[in-house]
């Protein structure tokens, strides 16, 4: 009997020591994480509102105008994205001139970068959008030169010199005895360049231009300024047109959410590549 109780008294103990501890720890790290308690926030503001039939009027007038919000940010997203390409593609190029073996080529190459890269975007945006022509004409025939095009120009002359840099620095980042041992197996300079530097260059170019890309993303905002319709100038004639002060705010307010939902992935991407390579 008393062999019986003691089993029946340790039963229990048993039993709770066999259940697991995840919920607890699942919910301290869900009341931990600040996104999951602001959405939760917005929701329960949401339903609120919907329960009591208490929208504000402001917010209704941006729930009208979002859908020409998002067509606005998705200007802002070509226009990086062709300023990205463009840059970089002559990013590399350039970036590769700057380690010419000719001096003059060198130069030449270090006074673009110098010069596009401490210029302000906002003075290369009107730069482009005045010094190049608004018809392209030829004989008889006249072709309208867009604003968006000057545009997606003056964001990709600051974005080609960053490259510059970021390749010139990736490819001085390469140990001098990779060069010293591929030459030493005849390969040519070429060779040398493409098979051994630049897959190595590319892994180390990507954090660097991932957080080039976020900026220029933001300095799309600019474009309302020379007459592209984005997102700004969406927002600039919401704000217009529904003329409340508290509107205004709340719309500006959005155009800060919508970037920061699109830049803040970006920015923790190149976190996660800057610390994968720091293991390698």
């Amino acid at each position: 009997m008393a062999n019986e109780a003691t089993l029946n008294s340790l039963a229990p103990q048993r039993w709770s020591s066999r259940i697991p501890h995840w919920p607890k720890q699942t919910f301290k790290r869900l009341a931990s994480n600040p996104w999951l308690l602001a959405s939760l926030a917005v929701l329960a503001v949401i339903l609120y509102w919907s329960a009591t039939n208490s929208t504000p009027t402001a917010v209704l007038q941006l729930l009208h105008w979002m859908p020409a919000l998002l067509r606005g940010l998705r200007m802002n997203v070509e226009l990086s994205v062709m300023a990205v390409a463009l840059g970089t593609f002559v990013g590399l190029f350039v970036g590769a001139l700057t380690i010419s073996p000719l001096r003059s080529v060198r130069t030449a190459a270090q006074w673009y970068v110098q010069i596009f890269r401490n210029a302000p975007v906002l003075v290369l945006v009107y730069f482009t959008t005045y010094v190049f022509p608004f018809e392209l004409q030829w004989r008889s025939w006249s072709v309208p030169f867009p604003d968006w095009i000057k545009v997606v120009l003056g964001l990709a002359l600051p974005c080609s010199a960053v490259v510059a840099e970021i390749f010139r620095g990736a490819i001085q980042s390469i140990p001098s005895a990779q060069w010293e041992a591929a030459h030493s197996l005849a390969f040519k300079r070429t060779q040398v360049f493409r098979l051994i530097v630049l897959p190595q260059c590319l892994r180390r170019m990507l954090p660097p231009w991932m957080n080039l890309y976020a900026s220029i993303t933001m300095s799309t905002s600019l474009a309302s300024l020379v007459g592209v319709h984005d997102v700004v100038d969406t927002a600039q004639i919401a704000s217009n047109t529904v003329a409340r002060t508290d509107f205004t705010i709340l719309v500006y307010f959005t155009l800060l959410v919508l970037f920061f939902a699109y830049c803040y992935p970006i920015a923790r991407a190149t976190r996660a590549l800057e610390r994968r390579n720091e293991r390698y």
